[in-house]
């Protein structure tokens, strides 16, 4: 449908005031962190990365499901979104999740398995680490081998070929550049996002889920900017 000059102007105006509140609402240090030195990213080269630092096992980052489907009808096409799975609660096997996230990426059935896997922790229980009963630690948690029979049937992944790749020098690989990252970037809590290897933001930082998706969307648009030169 085609609109009048005089709505496009007025798009344009209010687009205008959009970015400048934003500029002059969001503050360095506050709500948002530069990371030092930036990080090398992982996308096609006029792309910018938005890298959301999960766990399977986390709680808040299962929460977070719905609230990234909204985030990515927001971003500009030159964004692009990316997980690293962290490790740092070993209590409640996030290492062995993490393994399990770079199994999948080197068969890549991620796209495929990403939501599925929250649910099987989180909604049918089937690889729940925490009894909904009690809320003590289950024993014994889930395995690997647990989580191979989890891809068997929801990628068709044979799980011998699953557990084969989990203990590859590959997988081991990307685990270890998952933690360099994690600590390069300073991340200590899940979710935690970082746009284009140079600002780390979370919710808490942010303010609330509504001010972080759009300050994400900001810093989005400003690397965007500087990316094409505008």
């Amino acid at each position: 449908m085609k609109r009048s000059a005089a709505a496009i102007l007025g798009t344009a105006m209010l687009a205008f005031v959009s970015q400048s509140y934003a500029a002059d609402a969001w503050v360095e240090g506050r709500h948002y962190f530069r990371v030092q030195p930036a990080q090398r990213t992982n996308v096609a080269q006029g792309k910018v990365e938005v890298a959301e630092a999960i766990s399977y096992g986390c709680p808040a980052c299962n929460s977070y499901l719905p609230i990234m489907r909204d985030l990515k009808t927001r971003l500009p096409p030159q964004a692009e979104v990316v997980y690293v799975h962290a490790s740092f609660n070993s209590a409640e096997q996030w290492p062995m999740f993490q393994r399990a996230f770079y199994t999948a990426t080197a068969l890549g059935v991620v796209p495929k398995t990403h939501e599925a896997l929250f649910k099987a922790i989180w909604d049918t229980g089937e690889l729940a680490v925490v009894d909904s009963r009690t809320g003590a630690i289950k024993k014994p948690p889930p395995t690997l081998e647990d989580v191979a029979k989890f891809y068997q049937r929801s990628a068709g992944v044979d799980p011998k070929k699953f557990l084969a790749t989990a203990k590859s020098f590959s997988t081991d690989t990307n685990i270890k550049r998952a933690e360099e990252w994690m600590k390069a970037v300073r991340v200590n809590e899940t979710p935690t996002f970082v746009i284009n290897g140079k600002y780390r933001v979370t919710s808490t930082s942010a303010g609330g889920v509504e001010p972080l998706l759009n300050l994400i969307v900001w810093l989005v648009n400003k690397e965007v900017a500087a990316v094409s030169g505008g």
